[in-house]
């Protein structure tokens, strides 16, 4: 898990993720903004980019568009596979 104590640390992430690429399969990126488009592509160009999930399928930034649709993936798409669900007794 990535820490920082500062208050920049979406550029913070960005670095430490791609300082770490090779001791790690595979990220997921959990961002709707464009904040992390520079990282994700990145990723995907070193295949190391596993989703993007998008919390607001409706409102999400024109740069994470730009990605690969195979890497885009939609927070609400997979409700019924997160989803808390009570068990009936």
């Amino acid at each position: 898990m990535i820490t920082t104590d500062t208050g920049n640390c979406d550029a913070e992430l960005v670095l430490q993720a791609m300082v770490e690429k090779d001791n790690y399969e595979q990220a997921v990126i959990i961002a709707g903004d464009g904040d992390y488009y520079c990282l994700a592509k990145y990723l995907s160009e070193h295949e190391k980019l596993k989703k993007v999930l998008v919390p607001d399928e409706e409102n999400y930034s024109a740069l994470l568009k730009k990605l690969d649709s195979h890497y885009i993936a939609f927070v609400s798409s997979l409700k019924n596979k997160i989803e808390y669900k009570k068990r009936t007794p």
